[in-house]
């Protein structure tokens, strides 16, 4: 019977604000995750670099979950792109960890790099290995902008490298059991489909003339929302095109974007984004918001009559399922795990491609139909329940167990 899992994490830390830097959807995935595993009994013991430091070596974030910096690397952030060089130190260091107060029964690592580790480790301790990719080297490439970063051949040889020797793949959609399988030769019998989850009781219909209030906007003004980080891959461009479009019908429409700057790409799209919304003359009509931290995501939501996430790849979409379990209908890409999270039609809408006439559309559609909003608001609510991280736990402790016992 498990006991004690190890989670590698080593790019980011659970505890990062979403959001900021490489902090996303995944951050949310660990640490929700890992509380929801140590309030079932197991220890959960997650591994991570070191980025300040002045960091503490441990964090006991609740009974049975704890955060574990690692020195890997200088202590402070460094590009993804730099850090393959530190992996075999990172491994190292949950190694150390492990002699000294371990043994952990399985090791469940995320994203590629973690991955990577997350071999050295097994063929050292002879432990089973589970890995989440979160998002594919070769999925982004698809369906990258032009002027976005390729996938490395390192990042594409290494995925590769995971797949073949892990024990056990858990994919968030189905269509990201099928990218695995189509684009990586991934075998179906180590597949795993096990969406992430929602914490319903955080995520939840509130009063939105209240959360407008609490954001500083006029209480009938309408509000379209976009939340993520900002990098090419999120579609930030076609969020401000599509809302200049709203404006023209909507003069009253707000957009809120919240997020920070991400990746290599990062800064100069926060300020491509910033002087084209200036460009345009709509600085009065839009509010950026850094990241928040992930309880406060909540008012935003409820603020919001609509959501935005033309995403150009995205292989679950936490912020789609957050913002439908917060009561409020969704226009997406219709990509990756985006098409299963969003019911097209029913709790949003989803859009095929980028064109920003099209997300404007759909969302003008939503802001001029009162009872078509109420509709989806409804839908969307009932549609999230899918996602919860019990059930989430459920399907992993079944599979821990499942790649143990075989």
């Amino acid at each position: 019977m498990i006991k004690r899992i190890a989670y590698l994490s080593m790019h980011t830390c659970p505890l990062e604000t979403p959001g900021v830097g490489d902090a996303g959807g995944m951050n949310v995935y660990i640490d929700e995750l890992a509380k929801t595993m140590a309030r079932r009994g197991l220890e959960a013991v997650v591994f991570t670099k070191r980025t300040e430091a002045n960091q503490p070596d441990e964090v006991v974030v609740e009974p049975g979950y704890t955060v574990v910096h690692l020195d890997a690397g200088p202590p402070f952030h460094i590009p993804v792109s730099m850090l393959p060089a530190y992996v075999g130190n990172f491994a190292d260091g949950v190694l150390a960890w492990d002699r000294a107060k371990g043994p952990f029964d399985l090791i469940h690592s995320h994203y590629w790099l973690s991955g990577w580790a997350g071999l050295l480790l097994k063929q050292r301790l002879g432990l089973p290995l589970a890995n989440s990719f979160h998002t594919l080297g070769r999925v982004k490439d698809a369906s990258r902008r032009s002027d976005d970063s390729p996938a490395s051949l390192l990042r594409i040889a290494a995925e590769h490298e995971v797949i073949a020797e892990s024990d056990c793949l858990i994919a968030s959609t189905e269509d990201e059991s099928h990218e695995l399988t189509v684009r990586y030769g991934a075998h179906p019998a180590k597949m795993c489909v096990n969406p992430p989850g929602v914490d319903h009781d955080l995520f939840a219909p509130g009063d939105r003339r209240e959360a407008k209030r609490a954001l500083g906007i006029a209480e009938d003004d309408p509000v379209v929302l976009f939340a993520g980080r900002i990098q090419p891959l999120k579609g930030v461009d076609t969020v401000v095109n599509a809302f200049d479009i709203i404006h023209q019908t909507r003069r009253d429409a707000k957009l809120v974007l919240v997020g920070g700057a991400s990746g290599p790409l990062g800064s100069a799209e926060l300020e491509k984004v910033q002087a084209h919304v200036e460009e345009l003359g709509l600085g009065g009509n839009v509010r950026f918001w850094p990241a928040q931290p992930h309880a406060q995501m909540p008012t935003f939501y409820r603020a919001a009559n609509v959501v935005l996430v033309p995403s150009r790849s995205e292989s679950f979409g936490l912020v789609a399922a957050e913002a439908q379990a917060s009561g409020t209908p969704v226009v997406s890409a219709r990509v990756g795990g985006l098409a299963e999270v969003v019911a097209d039609g029913k709790s949003g809408i989803l859009i095929d491609g980028w064109d920003p006439v099209d997300y404007a559309g759909a969302a003008l559609e939503i802001l001029g139909d009162d009872a078509l909003a109420a509709r989806m608001s409804a839908t969307a609510v009932e549609h999230s329940r899918r996602f919860s991280w019990e059930r989430t736990a459920n399907r992993l402790s079944e599979l821990y167990e499942g790649i143990i016992g075989g």
